[in-house]
């Protein structure tokens, strides 16, 4: 199943790197890990970014978990923590969309004295939420998967036709 844990709005200036927004879905994890975990996410999140270039996007592995970043020209920088099984391509659009939004809402000027408590962007919660499935969230996805599906459908209704086209072939030699 895939796992969505962390999405991460970030301002990459040039002697640090600062958090805008965050938000975190740990409730797989035990009460006296959430907070370690969170943590642990934050820093990776702000270490992933620093040795990220500007207008770039990777996906890195981190022990058991694959971190998703893009950093923008304009240095705002978003970073998605998922599980090895989360499709990357539906991940990168999680991170520009709410990298998109994250602008509108707050412009560039205000990056440098935004903090993350005092930053409103509730939307990010929302964001963690619905993209935890990967095939409901993103229009993409979902066609590829009715159009496998399709596909099985129509090999199937093939392979009935040729089986009764073969019998119908086969019992006319005994009659």
């Amino acid at each position: 199943m895939v796992k969505l844990y962390a999405l991460t709005v970030l301002y990459k200036s040039p002697p640090s790197v600062t958090t805008l927004k965050a938000a975190y879905d740990v409730e797989s994890f035990s009460f006296f890990q959430k907070n370690s975990i969170k943590e642990f996410m934050c820093f990776v999140s702000k270490t992933i970014v620093e040795r990220t270039q500007t207008c770039a996007r990777q996906s890195v592995k981190e022990g058991e978990y694959m971190c998703h970043v893009y950093v923008r020209a304009d240095n705002l920088a978003a970073v998605l923590i998922s599980d090895h099984e989360y499709p990357r391509r539906v991940a990168h659009t999680l991170i520009t969309k709410v990298m998109e939004e994250f602008t509108v809402k707050h412009p560039p000027s205000t990056w440098p004295a935004l903090k993350e408590v005092t930053a409103d962007f509730p939307q990010i919660n929302t964001y963690l939420a619905k993209y935890q499935n990967p095939v409901d969230a993103d229009a993409l996805t979902k066609m590829q998967n009715d159009l496998d599906e399709t596909k099985i459908i129509l090999v199937r209704i093939n392979n009935y036709i040729v089986f009764l086209l073969f019998t119908k072939k086969f019992l006319r030699g005994f009659i």
